[in-house]
């Protein structure tokens, strides 16, 4: 099956903000609408794209920014975490609660939520044809932070030692920021070299996150 997908960066954070979906239904989902709902808009309708769903990672401000905007142009289907669901206002039609292992259908394409907490509370990845976009759970070489209210360095690390180790080492990785030397990595890639995975335990990991 074939499948779309465009990484645009977006805003003064360097985020990340996607297009994926089914070139066949001509039907896409935005990740993350921060910054410039325009541009979403305008990159959908060049592919002949229509923006029928948006899936968030997590509620913070440069990932959602524009949600309303967007949801004024196309009335989406929002697909939010459980756990993240109080910290964001959605109208209650669009809104699409999920729990991890849930599955968004975007035309012939089905899309995985994966629940990541540790950036967040409610922090989810989505898995899609061989793709991870990983919102601020997993960067190239780094991983999201856990200081931020919510935040939680011990979930962090079963997130990334645990929910994401079934994925396989060919997974390209996507992340929810422009952070690194290149906009994609591998799980492979990043199980050699990322700091942040290298931990052989949850104590070596929490005393990296600490600084002690």
């Amino acid at each position: 099956m074939t499948f779309y997908l465009k990484q645009m960066e977006l805003g003064p954070m360097q985020n990340f903000v996607y297009l994926i979906g089914c070139p066949t239904k001509k039907e896409a989902a935005v990740v993350d609408p921060g910054w410039d709902a325009g541009k979403m808009l305008a990159e959908a309708e060049r592919d002949g794209m229509k923006i029928t769903s948006i899936l968030i990672s997590h509620a913070h401000f440069d990932h959602v920014n524009v949600l309303h905007e967007l949801l004024a142009e196309t009335d989406a289907k929002v697909y939010l975490q459980k756990e993240e669901v109080p910290f964001l206002k959605v109208p209650k039609m669009n809104l699409q609660p999920t729990l991890s292992g849930d599955k968004v259908r975007v035309g012939d394409i089905e899309i995985e939520c994966i629940h990541t907490p540790g950036h967040t509370p409610g922090s989810q990845c989505f898995h899609v044809d061989g793709r991870l976009i990983s919102g601020d759970t997993l960067f190239i070489n780094a991983c999201g932070r856990t200081d931020l209210p919510g935040g939680d360095s011990e979930q962090m690390y079963y997130s990334l030692t645990q929910r994401l180790a079934r994925l396989p080492d060919e997974t390209l990785l996507y992340p929810g920021h422009n952070y690194a030397d290149r906009p994609t990595s591998t799980l492979k890639e990043e199980r050699q070299s990322n700091p942040f995975l290298l931990h052989p335990s949850l104590e070596s990991f929490l005393m990296m996150i600490r600084g002690f």
